[in-house]
C-alpha cells in the first residue's frame, strides 16, 4: 500500500511538474505576443503624429488659397471669406416633421 502511494505521490509530482512547464511557456508567449503588440501600437502612433502632421502642412490656409487660385480656371474654386458665413439663427428650418410627411405618402400591404 505504501509503494502504492509513493507511486500516486510520484506521478502527482511530475504531472504538476509538466503542467507548470506548460503553462510557463503559454505564460512567455502571452508576454511576447504584449511586447509586440506594444511595439505596434507605439509604431501606429508615430505614424499617425506624422500624418497629422504632414496634413496640418497640406491644410495650410495661404497654400489652399494659392492652388484656389492657381486651379481657378479648371475647378472654379473660390476663395472663402468671412462675409460667406452665416449664422445658426439665420438658418430656415421647416415647420413640419419632413418624416411625417414622407411616412403618410408610403403605400403600405396596397393602403395608401
Amino acid at each position: 500500500m505504501r509503494s502504492l502511494l509513493f507511486v500516486l505521490t510520484a506521478l502527482a509530482v511530475i504531472g504538476s511538474a509538466f503542467w507548470a512547464y506548460h503553462e510557463n511557456y503559454k505564460t512567455q508567449a502571452a508576454l511576447d505576443r504584449a511586447d509586440e503588440l506594444h511595439r505596434q501600437i507605439a509604431q501606429s502612433r508615430a505614424r499617425l503624429g506624422m500624418l497629422r502632421a504632414e496634413w496640418a502642412y497640406l491644410n495650410r490656409p495661404d497654400r489652399l488659397r494659392e492652388l484656389a487660385v492657381i486651379n481657378y480656371e479648371r475647378l472654379e474654386l473660390m476663395v472663402f471669406s468671412p462675409t460667406q458665413f452665416g449664422r445658426v439663427d439665420q438658418v430656415a428650418y421647416p415647420s413640419e416633421d419632413p418624416l411625417a410627411r414622407v411616412a403618410n405618402s408610403v403605400e403600405v400591404r396596397g393602403q395608401q
